[in-house]
């Protein structure tokens, strides 16, 4: 169906980091701070890069395993810094 199913695979953890950003900017224009509509999905999507991450190690066989460690090592620490920004963006003033 697709001509590169790993690269597709590959990619998907850092378009869902993206699409944690988007998400952040269009609902905070749309929807009041804190909005419950506006937080809930950004909740379940930083535990889905880590089970992604998972699935990526665990498909991999051999020394690409140990690549996909790497790449996990790598990514989620900043996909929880930008998930962590996501969430005071759209908790807006809620908080003070």
């Amino acid at each position: 169906m697709f001509p590169y199913p790993e690269q597709y695979r590959t990619a998907t953890p850092p378009i869902t980091t993206a699409f944690m950003v988007f998400w952040a900017i269009l609902s905070h224009s749309i929807f009041a701070d804190a909005s419950p509509f506006a937080l809930y999905p950004l909740m379940m999507l930083f535990p889905f890069v880590i089970v992604f991450h998972g699935y990526l190690i665990w498909l991999a066989q051999g020394m690409s395993r140990l690549d996909q460690c790497f790449y996990a090592l790598v990514h989620i620490p900043l996909a929880f810094v930008v998930w962590t920004f996501t969430i005071m963006h759209v908790n807006g003033n809620a908080f003070s």
